[in-house]
């Protein structure tokens, strides 16, 4: 069940629908989407998208319930925090429910435009209390990263890790094409805000030399979607190509004829915790990254030594790390096998789907107690 995400999502879809789907599940996945249909062995029950956050927040919440519920499932499995009160009710139900948490709620808070500054730390504070409160009567939980399950190993013994690591088929290994012959372009994927430094990206791209052949890929959403229009007259702007949203198999292309890939967060409680996907898709793919020198991250690229660390607040830092990798092509490469390297060793989807698994394989054993022993329990 998702109310917040597109129903092809890479992590709900791709990866965990699609996982459950090959092991034999029947597996029905209620989002929003133009109509029925079944896509790679996923029936998706669709339910009409909303633009609108008041009306997603609202009316969406009731149509994905009441679709749910009418589909009588073994397992709900939900992806936003909004749905945690149809959890509740499908708990009262009777049913078994499992709670995946993709972000670490409370932290959220702070870059959320649509919350009045004043009243962050009260809806902070009441967002921990309540999301906790649900945790401890869900069935299991699964967390994105470590530091996210921290917060419910204690209240929920049913809580595990379950990355958001690429799969390694998808997108294959940089090597099979020519170094010589990529663009001279770094890549950036996915979500594009003010938090993930799209500013400061801009004004890096403005530092280089007029001369030098440099472009950015900028592929993905933006959020809010009137942030295109503010950074299309920034300096800089000039070297980027928008190539709005792409799917699986054009991501796969595009980081295959590039140099480099970005990620780059400001330093946010949420996000310097986080392990975001596309930095270990840029890995999977055998380019170097450019990304935030967080204590976290920099176990994985300096430990792995696949790309170079900087300062997201300082433009002049991100110039002279993409300078540094167009102009060492030999030592650009190299840092991009050692991450392809260490995405088929760690950082890939096959051990997380494993834990997917045995955690489904848990929840519909036999021998596990009634759901209303379980709910008295809770």
């Amino acid at each position: 069940m998702t109310s917040a995400h597109r129903a092809l999502d890479a992590r709900i879809f791709h990866k965990i629908s699609k996982s459950l789907a090959r092991s034999g599940y029947e597996v029905i996945l209620v989002a929003g989407h133009e109509q029925d249909e079944n896509i790679d062995g996923v029936h998706v029950a669709a339910v009409p998208k909303s633009r609108d956050r008041l009306r997603r927040m609202t009316v969406n919440l009731l149509n994905v319930y009441k679709r749910a519920l009418q589909l009588d499932g073994d397992i709900y499995h939900f992806h936003d925090p909004e749905l945690m009160p149809m959890g509740l009710l499908l708990r009262l139900r009777g049913k078994r429910v499992i709670y995946d948490a993709h972000e670490d709620l409370p932290r959220t808070v702070s870059y959320k435009d649509y919350i009045p500054r004043f009243m962050h730390k009260l809806v902070a504070g009441g967002a921990e209390k309540f999301e906790l409160f649900a945790a401890r009567r869900f069935t299991a939980v699964i967390a994105a990263t470590p530091p996210i399950a921290e917060r419910f190993y204690g209240i929920n013994p049913n809580t595990v890790v379950v990355h958001n690591f690429p799969i390694l088929e998808e997108i294959p290994s940089s090597q099979t094409h020519s170094w010589e012959k990529r663009d001279a372009a770094i890549a950036y994927v996915g979500g594009i805000s003010r938090e993930r430094s799209i500013f400061e990206i801009l004004q890096a791209l403005s530092h280089l030399n007029p001369q030098r052949d440099c472009r950015l890929a900028l592929a993905g959403w933006f959020s809010p979607q009137e942030l295109k229009s503010e950074i299309e007259s920034l300096p800089g702007s000039g070297r980027v190509d928008w190539l709005g949203m792409l799917s699986r198999r054009e991501i796969a292309d595009l980081l295959a004829r590039v140099r480099a890939g970005i990620v780059l967060f400001h330093d946010m409680p949420n996000l310097t915790n986080s392990k975001p996907t596309k930095l270990f898709e840029y890995m999977c793919a055998g380019i170097p990254v450019v990304a935030s020198d967080f204590p976290l991250w920099r176990e994985i690229v300096a430990g792995e030594r696949c790309g170079l660390l900087v300062d997201p607040l300082k433009p002049a830092e991100i110039a002279g790390a993409i300078s540094y990798l167009l102009d060492h092509p030999r030592e650009a490469e190299a840092m991009g096998r050692r991450g392809r390297r260490a995405a088929e060793r760690l950082f890939n989807w096959k051990s997380e789907e494993k834990t997917l698994l045995d955690l489904y394989q848990s929840i519909l054993q036999p021998h596990e107690l009634p759901l209303s022993a379980e709910i008295n329990c809770a």
